[in-house]
């Protein structure tokens, strides 16, 4: 994979908008700014609802990282929007 990479970090929203699409809006909001080839993010691995909606999103999931010894397991999401 090469090309520019732009990688989100700590969306959330507000539990009152949690479940409204407010997160999504958010989120391609950012990517849709940003001149990038591929978008891609950490995702803890116990939590797999959380990989599945950014599957949803259009991310696959590749490799697991452990940024260190005292961090969880991370699924490694990437969404590619250029491929040219």
């Amino acid at each position: 994979m090469r090309g520019r990479i732009f990688a989100p970090s700590e969306l959330m929203v507000m539990p009152q908008w949690q479940g409204t699409g407010r997160a999504q809006q958010i989120h391609d909001a950012l990517i849709q700014s940003a001149d990038v080839d591929f978008v891609t993010l950490l995702v803890d691995s116990t939590h797999p609802r959380v990989q599945a909606l950014y599957e949803e999103w259009g991310y696959e999931k590749g490799d697991e990282a452990k940024p260190s010894d005292d961090s969880p397991v991370y699924a490694v999401m990437v969404r590619t929007l250029r491929t040219d």
